[in-house]
């Protein structure tokens, strides 16, 4: 059986405001101010065991990283978000593919989310225009200036657009500067120019709902905020501009930032919410990283960190602080336990509401 790659440039795709979106901004959209959910004793509980460690982290001047799943954003805590980040609680965000698309299209257009079912069907799941082209051209804009992908949208959003070099500009610089670690990301930029007819000099895109952004909040604080996605896992994978070398470049810068936040960690905290297989998967790849590195140099490994967990599915009935259960425990195959349990420090797991855990955290942290 012959086959050929699909050639998704033949994509036909439409407008974002088209789109039946089931989230709006007005509705999510917490305020920091406001009551938080109640919450049960055990979830309270858990609650002051991670403002405690984070407040120890940070009194030594640990990292207090936050892996969060696109629910965290589309269940409105940009706002709380925003302040723990402005008090130095946070000092590092990380995120899925899906985590900045929501990001984007709410603080662009006010909407986001749809059907997956009814879409699919008609092919228009994810073809929508504008959210491929931004999310491209801020990744292909940054990519020069050896940005990653979350510091790339974050400025796009928050300077509402780029600056693009001319065609001319950016070959000068090729036979300039061949072997420069710069050159790929060019030469990727000069084809986008080239390929898609994108204006060049500045492009503007207003963003009128910056404040329901975690991208540019941690831009506008100076939070690295990394984001970990998949090549085809996303909607951006349906454009016609789609671009596995801008996004895996992207990727990369913001691994290697994230595996720099891990070093930092000895007594520190991390924050698992609601990111079943991306967290626990970058995780303990980053912590290896660290560990050899350290080991070459004859230092100790990452040790005096603890990890919380929050997920609303149920933990197994483990007590994951004691380790992992046997293979013949139905719990041992929670990946987002599991993994964790495995990465040295103490894990703790919290099944809540994400949103009610965050709410209560940060009023009891503030």
């Amino acid at each position: 059986m012959n086959v050929e790659p699909l050639n998704l440039k033949r994509l036909k795709v439409f407008p974002l405001a088209d789109r039946k979106s089931l989230t709006k901004v007005e509705d999510i959209l917490l305020d920091p101010d406001a009551a938080p959910a109640p919450i049960d004793a055990d979830t309270s509980a858990a609650v002051a065991q991670a403002v405690a460690d984070i407040r120890k982290a940070r009194d030594k001047g640990a990292a207090v990283m936050l892996i969060y799943g696109a629910h965290l954003l589309r269940n409105g805590t940009a706002g709380i978000l925003d302040r723990l980040m402005g008090a130095g609680y946070i000092t590092h965000l990380a995120t899925n593919g899906a985590g900045t698309i929501h990001d984007w299209e709410y603080s662009w257009l006010g909407r986001s989310t749809e059907s997956v079912r009814e879409n699919v069907a008609t092919g228009t799941f994810g073809t929508w225009d504008e959210t491929g082209r931004n999310i491209h051209l801020a990744l292909l804009a940054g990519g020069p200036r050896g940005e990653g992908y979350g510091k790339s949208l974050g400025r796009f959003i928050s300077e509402d657009g780029t600056t693009l070099p001319t065609a001319d500009e950016l070959e000068n610089l090729l036979k300039a500067e061949p072997r420069s670690p710069f050159a790929p990301a060019r030469a990727d930029l000069l084809q986008a120019i080239s390929n898609h007819k994108l204006q060049t000099g500045r492009v503007t895109v207003r963003h009128p709902n910056k404040h329901a952004s975690i991208l540019a909040s941690a831009f506008r604080h100076g939070v690295p905020m990394t984001v970990h996605p998949g090549i085809g896992y996303d909607i951006i994978s349906c454009h016609p501009m789609f671009d596995g070398a801008a996004i895996g470049r992207a990727a990369a810068v913001d691994f290697r930032l994230f595996c720099g936040s891990v070093e930092k960690l000895d007594g520190g905290v991390v924050l698992s919410i609601g990111s079943a297989i991306m967290g626990p998967q970058v995780f303990e790849k980053s912590l290896s990283c660290v560990n050899n590195l350290r080991l070459q140099s004859a230092r100790p490994i990452v040790a005096g960190h603890s990890i919380h967990v929050v997920d609303m599915q149920d933990g197994g009935g483990w007590d994951w602080t004691t380790g992992e259960p046997p293979k013949s425990n139905p719990a041992y195959y929670l990946r987002f336990c599991k993994s964790y349990a495995r990465m040295g420090g103490i894990t703790r797991y919290i099944q809540a509401d994400n949103a009610a855990f965050t709410q209560h955290l940060y009023r009891t942290l503030m």
